[in-house]
């Protein structure tokens, strides 16, 4: 009887674990965030193309992209794909 009533309580645990695991990748997924996510896609096209006047006034593509959190060469891809 006491082995039935801890696998009940392990079995009750169990599943209030996978429940919260399901509200979290739930909340995960209404933020866009997730697994395989880049962070460079949740820039906004005004920042690139922000970003892109900067370069072609002279700046530094290298502080630009630093100051983005991104690196240049996916600062230069993103300029690229907005063309």
């Amino acid at each position: 009887m006491v082995f039935t009533g801890m696998a009940a309580l392990a079995q009750m645990e169990l599943a209030i674990e996978r429940e919260r695991d399901n509200d979290s990748g739930e909340e995960t997924a209404c933020r866009r965030e997730g697994p395989g996510r880049r962070r460079w896609q949740q820039f906004r096209h005004r920042q690139i193309q922000n970003a892109r006047r900067l370069v072609d006034g002279g700046e530094q593509a290298t502080r630009i992209a630093k100051d983005l959190g991104m690196s240049p060469a996916t600062l230069y891809r993103r300029i690229h794909e907005l063309s």
